[in-house]
């Protein structure tokens, strides 16, 4: 009896778990290829799984943060679905790395143009962005999902500190520091600089050693010639 109660308890908890995990699998999530470092540019892929089994995803529609608009926006074309990039002013214009922002990207939507994303499977749809803001350590992306007999969930709650992940979470994009990364743009910015310099130091170098030498050779032949001249005189006056 003692043994059929603890496998009773088990199966339970297992059951629990599968239940609690199973949304989460679920969810419209945003990873980046690689890292997201602050200041930089990144691709970033927001992943769509199917939860249904009766119906397919035909739509994605991804917010974009305003409170830290992003100045460039560029989708990856799919096969089989259609993208729209909208653009609008903003309520108020923000600086980043120097430059005044009036307007940037505040949503990205991609249609199916055949069956979309099908029961069991998943889609992910990749986006370069940046340049990143420095002052943030998260950028949330508020998603609209909507499948083949219209229904539409909207994963737009966002995580609060200390809270239970909400039934349907904003996917988030959390940023590394440049630190923690080991680069920075502007590292990167002037390593490129300095390869290029290097790069343009040893192409002078090459260009006055080749000058040099074909220098060097004209005096060599004009000496050759000379000593040849006196050498055929010799020869006649003897």
């Amino acid at each position: 009896m003692k043994a059929s109660r603890i496998a009773a308890a088990a199966a339970v908890a297992g059951s629990a778990v599968v239940v609690l995990s199973s949304p989460a699998f679920a969810h419209v999530s945003v990873q980046p290829e690689g890292t997201a470092v602050k200041g930089g540019y990144a691709v970033v892929d927001f992943k769509v799984p199917n939860e249904r089994d009766d119906a397919s995803t035909t739509k994605l529609e991804v917010t974009f943060p305003t409170d830290h608009p992003l100045a460039s926006v560029m989708p990856e074309p799919i096969s089989g679905w259609t993208v729209k990039v909208t653009k609008s002013k903003l309520a108020k214009p923000a600086e980043m790395h120097g430059e005044t922002i009036t307007e940037a990207v505040t949503k990205v939507t991609w249609t199916a143009t055949g069956k979309g994303v099908e029961p069991g499977y998943f889609q992910k749809f990749p986006v370069s962005v940046g340049m990143l803001p420095m002052d943030a350590d998260q950028l949330v992306f508020k998603a609209l999902q909507t499948y083949s007999d219209k229904q539409v969930v909207r994963w737009i709650e966002v995580q609060k500190d200390g809270e239970e992940e909400p039934e349907n979470p904003a996917p988030t994009l959390e940023l590394t520091s440049a630190s923690a990364s080991g680069a920075t743009a502007e590292d990167a910015a002037a390593k490129t600089e300095n390869t290029a310099a290097d790069t343009t130091s040893a192409a002078d170098s090459s260009d006055t050693t080749a000058r040099v030498l074909g220098v060097v050779g004209i005096v060599v032949g004009a000496a050759g010639v000379a000593y040849g001249v006196l050498a055929g005189r010799r020869r006649t006056t003897v």
